[in-house]
C-alpha cells in the first residue's frame, strides 16, 4: 500500500505553517516538510504529531533537490499536494543585491518549484495538486521588487502552462496570489518610515483560499476583493501607468 502524503517547502514560515495545519486534518499518511532549519522543523513535528516528516534541505541547491527524487524513488508514495512556498524576496535598489542574492532568489523562486514540480507529477495520481506560491506582484512590473515580481511572473505563467499539461491526468497546477501577506517576511519599515501594505491578509486566510480553489480546479486563487480589483486594473491600464501609481505609494520610503 503507498503512502499517502503532501510535500511543503518553506514550511516553516507563515504560510507554510498555515498549510501544515490545514493539511493535518486531511487522510494522508505523511507531511514532508522542507526547511533549513532543523529545529524549526522539529518544533512542528513535535507540535502535529508523527505523520509529520522533517526534511532539511537547501533549495538553492540542486542536489539538494536531487536528494528529495531520490526519498520519492525510495519510499513510492501517492503525492496528493506538491505545495512550492519557499521563497525569497528583498525590497531594495538593484544597486543593493549581490550576486548571491540573485543567484538565490531565482533559484528557490524559479528553479526549485520547477524541480520539484517534474519530480512529483510521477507519484500523482487523479485529483493530485500542486499549489506554487505566486503573488500578486506577478501581474505587472514592479520597481524596487523588481527581481522578486519577475520570479513570480515566472511561477504564474508557469504553474498555468502546466496546469495545462498535466490535466489529462486528473492533476490541478494553481498559481496562489496573494497580495501582502502578514508573515515575518515583510520588511515592517524603511528609512524610519513605517510601511503601509494596503490590502493586506492573514496567512490563514491565503492558504484556506488556496485549498479550496485548488479542490475545485481553478489555475489561479486570488484571496481578496483588493487582489480581485488589482489583477482587473492591470489588464485595463498600460504598465507604465500601473508602475507610476506604484512609485507614488514607494516615493516617500525610498
Amino acid at each position: 500500500m503507498h503512502k499517502k502524503i503532501a510535500i511543503i517547502t518553506g514550511a516553516t514560515g507563515g504560510i507554510g505553517k498555515e498549510f501544515t495545519r490545514l493539511l493535518i486534518k486531511e487522510h494522508l499518511d505523511e507531511i514532508w516538510i522542507i526547511a533549513r532549519n532543523q529545529e524549526k522543523l522539529d518544533l512542528l513535528k513535535n507540535e502535529y504529531g508523527e505523520r509529520i516528516v522533517p526534511i532539511s534541505k537547501d533549495l538553492t541547491n540542486t542536489k539538494d533537490l536531487c536528494e528529495i527524487g531520490k526519498l520519492l524513488e525510495d519510499t513510492k508514495p501517492i503525492v496528493q499536494y506538491l505545495i512550492n512556498n519557499a521563497s525569497l524576496a528583498k525590497m531594495g535598489s538593484y544597486k543593493e543585491f549581490t550576486v548571491e542574492e540573485i543567484e538565490n532568489t531565482i533559484n528557490v523562486n524559479c528553479k526549485a518549484p520547477v524541480i520539484l514540480s517534474n519530480l512529483c507529477i510521477p507519484y500523482m495520481e487523479k485529483g493530485s495538486c500542486i499549489l506554487n506560491i505566486s503573488s500578486a506582484s506577478a501581474f505587472q512590473p514592479n520597481p524596487y521588487i523588481n527581481l522578486y515580481a519577475a520570479s513570480k511572473a515566472f511561477e504564474r505563467s508557469y504553474s498555468r502552462a502546466l496546469n495545462v499539461e498535466v490535466a489529462p491526468l486528473g492533476i490541478t497546477v494553481t498559481a496562489v496570489c496573494p497580495s501582502w501577506v502578514d508573515t515575518d517576511m515583510l520588511t515592517k519599515t524603511i528609512n524610519g518610515h513605517k510601511v503601509r501594505f494596503p490590502g493586506m491578509v492573514t496567512a490563514k486566510k491565503v492558504a484556506e483560499k488556496a485549498i479550496k480553489d485548488t479542490k475545485k480546479g481553478k489555475d489561479m486563487s486570488i484571496c481578496s476583493l483588493y487582489v480581485k480589483c488589482q489583477h482587473i486594473n492591470v489588464k485595463l491600464l498600460p504598465h507604465r501607468i500601473v508602475m507610476k501609481i506604484w512609485m507614488n505609494g514607494l516615493r516617500k520610503y525610498l
